[in-house]
């Protein structure tokens, strides 16, 4: 299903199809189905709230008032959904690179014109709604609670689903690697019971290369939050990680430091959700 879907979709990139309203319509089907069918089954405590405006062909409809750049970033973005859904539908040839004394567990795979991904699955006592709102509605606060960000910028909002940011790595302990930049297009959805929040580098006329700072590429990167099955308070949290950071480091300090950022995000979001809990708390008293 997932190759049809993508050339279906990939179809809709072509100048001469890209009126053909029928097509883009079966295009965002397929791929409606698709994100379906990775959330899979699972209880929603918005469903009702959240399909009318979280529906790919309703945000298609409400697109059609974008500027020649804006949909150029809105397109951007779903391509970097479809492609990190393909990914993760793939079960096989994935190497486990680290597991966690908590069952935190770290994977890779090697693709053609991508390179090596790797794959960040937990399961978090939080909600996925919860955590949404903190990875999506709270994006610009990340550096007060991940050490491994300096900052998170919103440069430009494109509706309710396309996002343009800018972001700043902290240099890695013993400054194995250094500062580095992105700036990406992120596409935040959600689907039933589960939330996406997909990315890839891009280019914005608000943030050009920064002297002294090195511009990294990412992408397609996604994380898929759905409701554990055993617990659907509890969310089964996956990070698809594919990453360039330019210079000339050796493969096996960029494995270490990948991996281990993985690992350390899942440790510093648990953290921050339970303080957040704590402060509400704390206000309640």
């Amino acid at each position: 299903m997932l190759p049809a879907t993508f050339k279906l979709c990939a179809g809709i990139s072509y100048r001469h199809m890209r009126n053909m309203t029928g097509l883009r319509k079966n295009a965002m089907v397929a791929l409606h189905h698709e994100m379906n069918r990775l959330a899979g089954p699972g209880p929603s405590n918005w469903i009702s709230q959240v399909r009318r405006r979280s529906s790919l062909l309703s945000s298609r409809i409400q697109e059609e008032g974008f500027s020649e750049e804006e949909m150029s970033y809105v397109k951007q973005g779903e391509n970097a959904l479809q492609k990190a859904i393909g990914i993760l539908g793939e079960q096989d040839g994935w190497t486990i690179e680290t597991v966690a004394a908590n069952g935190d567990k770290v994977l890779s795979k090697v693709l053609p014109d991508i390179g090596k991904v790797f794959k960040l699955e937990v399961v978090l006592e939080q909600h996925p709604d919860d955590l949404y709102q903190e990875l999506v509605g709270n994006m610009e606060q990340m550096g007060e609670w991940n050490p491994n960000v300096k900052e998170v910028k919103i440069l430009q909002k494109i509706g309710h689903d396309t996002m343009v940011t800018h972001e700043v790595s902290a240099e890695t302990p013993g400054n194995l690697v250094g500062p580095r930049d992105f700036v990406s297009v992120r596409c935040a959805k959600r689907r039933g019971s589960a939330c996406f929040l997909a990315g890839m580098s891009t280019q914005h006329p608000k943030m050009p290369e920064q002297r002294g700072v090195v511009r990294a590429e990412n992408g397609p990167t996604c994380i898929v939050m759905k409701p554990c099955a055993e617990d659907p308070e509890k969310t089964k949290f996956t990070w698809l990680l594919s990453i360039d950071l330019k210079g000339w480091i050796p493969k096996t300090i960029i494995n270490n430091v990948l991996s281990q950022t993985q690992v350390d995000f899942a440790n510093h979001l648990r953290q921050r959700m339970t303080n957040n809990v704590s402060m509400e708390l704390a206000q309640a008293c």
